[in-house]
């Protein structure tokens, strides 16, 4: 088959200086000044290191709502005129089998449930059991209320503080149990954080197993570890620092966790490989670091600024818990880029042929340009529409169960069975109805109470209402509690949250902690096609900067979407089907949980993004030497590939450990993440994109000639 012919006047590589650039340049100046540049990053950990131990402990735990949301609105006035009864009150569920909470027995446990909040100037009034409301119809079961006085993170804390105290109080006979949102997200983050220790445990030493079997070297491949190990280190000090300005979500801390460890070696695999062909070559560090720098640096950066782009457009959702966690994931790039560029070079500088100490055998025959690789590009090159034809119709086929993507918040289920919030609920869905866990807090002016009253008790969906309770503070405003008939995870429940506020005075406003799930979801639902066109925009703009090419820059950009697309079709058929639970060890909820849309696409694009960098930048460089699409092809590949290959095993083995934590949030995005990578790196960096420089020639990297004075000159090639 021929190659595509294009007028090449425009496609002609650009004109270079001799000399490094102005990054090779920095990255000889980095080696020159080793000790300089690790007494800095020593500082930086020491300070930064001392306040990361407590990164756990210090963080928020809550921030799952969207601001100007009507639910935060009865949230805040519930707080400020109702003793604080509202979704984030603790709600401590005592029950007994024999006794009722009239007997003396229950009423000390009462009586000491209410002092274990005293002087918590978090906790607001405290309410006892009350008949028809707060007690079951049998007498067996009762609720005591502490109200909220703080932040929905105060009260999180709060909980982690007396939950033990709370619990002990369980004893002859008598159960108690802090149940509520806000003890919701205390032991969701005990579970989620057990886990997610676990999984990094579990994904270093596989991670160094395959950095070995990548490089050759245990010198080799342990660099990248201690590059990010720094990058983790200083990032938990920068959140915990954050945090003193802004609250920041524990999940941030999870998050970055994983993609300091994934990007951190990814972006020292890259480098490293390219070191050591440069060395090999050279046999002077300082150069050889300068034309790393020059050429896979300037990959990185790039790959990096994607990266930090594609993140940047979650924070326009207005739910602090999602805005935290990406900002917890740019924070650990910007320390691990930070570190690529500066403590990488430097150290590397400084090792010289040290890198290959410790080698394998075989290390001593590996060459940059791998022959394997080079077979594989030489075999696409011959047979391009075969292997686009199963690549797309591999993806197509398990992208197309996203359409019947369905999401929603998580339900109780994300939890442990023995974790006292499920309990406590548990028990209050046998003992009250299946509602009683979502009641709905109505708040309206006193003038319209009793039109709310009437409104509310007729319609459907609710099946109790609590008579209408006046401000503690003296306001012209009153609340009511009304039960849902559903349980508040339900489709159903949506239905009725938006009936009742369709049917209710104008004023009226309803919440509690269902309604605060649903208008969550309702943002993120509204604020997801917005994410996804900006961080596709950007995504485009910052290829074409790099690349100086338009056609490959789209083409890059559209194949990175049809795996993120696989990646949630996979999804859909696992955690909404059931197709695989049993094997995993979780029961499906029927749904996606509701953020993953939104934030596993900025993260899935941007991974995908980082192997288009890569595997492209080569193939640009290669193409700027020789003017030959054919050698940027095949060459591109040659040098890519095992770094691509070997970066993603990496990633995929980060992430599937994921997959064996017991909370549903984290084997979901393990799953997700690692499915996206393997899908992208196997079927779309190695197969797809490689086709279509191939099928493109010269036209991949043609451009106009008034684009090429519009962008800043950036070129991958050393001289």
């Amino acid at each position: 088959m021929t190659e595509t012919k294009l007028d090449t006047a425009s496609a002609k590589p650009p004109r270079t200086t001799s000399g490094p650039g102005m990054l090779g340049r920095w990255g000889a100046f980095m080696a020159g000044r080793t000790r300089a540049v690790i007494g800095i990053w020593l500082l930086v950990l020491i300070a930064l290191g001392a306040a990361a131990p407590s990164v756990f402990t210090s963080l928020a735990g809550a921030g799952w709502q969207a601001n100007g949301s009507e639910s935060v609105r009865a949230r805040e006035l519930a707080q400020q005129h109702f003793g604080g009864n509202s979704s984030a009150a603790v709600q401590v569920v005592i029950h007994s089998d024999t006794a009722t909470i009239g007997d003396p027995a229950m009423a000390r446990v009462v009586e000491q449930a209410t002092a274990v909040f005293a002087g918590d100037e978090r906790i607001g009034q405290v309410i006892a059991p009350q008949p028809g409301f707060t007690i079951s119809p049998d007498g067996h079961t009762g609720i005591v209320i502490a109200g909220a006085n703080a932040s929905t993170d105060d009260m999180v804390k709060a909980v982690d503080e007396h939950k033990a105290a709370l619990t002990a109080l369980s004893k002859d006979g008598i159960e108690v149990y802090p149940t509520g949102a806000s003890a919701l997200w205390s032991d969701f983050n005990v579970a989620n954080h057990d886990a997610m220790i676990q999984a990094e445990m579990l994904s270093w030493p596989v991670t160094l197993a395959i950095m070995v079997l990548a490089f050759g070297s245990l010198v080799a491949a342990g660099l990248p570890l201690l590059l990010t190990l720094a990058g983790l280190v200083a990032s938990a000090g920068g959140l915990v620092l954050l945090n003193q300005i802004t609250p920041i979500s524990v999940w941030a801390m999870n998050f970055a966790m994983m993609f300091a460890l994934a990007l951190g070696i990814d972006y020292a695999l890259f480098l490293v490989a390219r070191f050591r062909d440069a060395l090999a070559r050279t046999g002077d560090p300082r150069a050889a670091v300068a034309e790393t720098m020059d050429t896979a640096g300037k990959a990185v950066l790039l790959s990096g600024l994607t990266v930090l782009v594609s993140l940047s457009a979650v924070l326009i959702v207005p739910a602090p818990a999602v805005r935290t966690m990406a900002v917890g994931i740019m924070l650990a790039v910007v320390f691990v880029l930070a570190a690529t560029l500066t403590l990488l070079p430097a150290v590397l500088g400084a090792l010289g042929t040290k890198i290959n100490a410790a080698a394998l055998p075989y290390a001593r025959r590996q060459q940059h340009r791998s022959p394997v690789f080079a077979r594989w590009a030489q075999i696409l090159h011959k047979h391009p529409w075969p292997f686009a034809a199963v690549a797309l119709a591999i993806l197509i086929g398990l992208a197309a169960p996203v359409f019947g993507l369905k999401t929603a918040m998580p339900s109780i289920a994300v939890v442990p069975t023995d974790a006292p919030v499920r309990q406590g609920y548990e028990l209050i869905t046998e003992q009250m109805g299946p509602g009683a866990p979502g009641m709905l807090s109505i708040i309206t002016p006193t003038a319209d109470a009793a039109a709310t009253e009437t409104i509310a008790r007729a319609s459907d969906g609710i099946v109790m209402l609590t008579p209408p309770q006046l401000a503690a503070d003296g306001a012209d405003v009153v609340m009511m509690q009304a039960m849902p008939a559903v349980d508040p995870s339900a489709p159903q429940m949506a239905e009725i949250l938006d009936q009742l506020r369709a049917d209710l005075p104008a004023d009226a406003v309803v919440g509690g902690a269902a309604a605060e799930n649903l208008d969550l979801q309702q943002a993120l639902d509204d604020y997801l096609p917005i994410v996804v066109a900006i961080i596709l925009v950007l995504g485009f703009v910052l290829l074409l900067i790099a690349l100086q090419a338009p056609l490959i820059a789209a083409l890059g950009t559209l194949v990175s979407l049809l795996s993120t697309a696989a990646a949630f079709g996979v999804a859909k058929l696992i955690f909404q089907d059931g197709h695989g639970a049993e094997l995993l060890g979780f029961t499906p909820q029927g749904f996606l949980d509701g953020w993953g849309p939104v934030f596993f696409f900025a993260m899935i694009f941007a991974i995908a993004m980082d192997y288009t960098v890569f595997l492209l930048a080569t193939a640009k460089e290669h193409y700027e030497r020789s003017g030959d699409p054919h050698a940027a092809h095949l060459d591109g590949l040659a040098h890519s590939g095992r770094v691509i290959f070997a970066a993603a095993a990496v990633m995929v083995a980060v992430f599937f450990t994921f997959a064996l934590a017991d909370p549903l949030p984290p084997k979901e995005m393990g799953i997700i993440l690692g499915v996206a990578v393997l899908l992208d790196a196997l079927l779309v960096r190695l197969v797809l994109l490689p086709v279509i420089l191939r099928l493109t020639g010269h036209a991949a990297w043609w451009s106009p000639a008034w684009l090429t004075r519009v962008l800043p000159t950036i070129s991958f090639a050393h001289h």
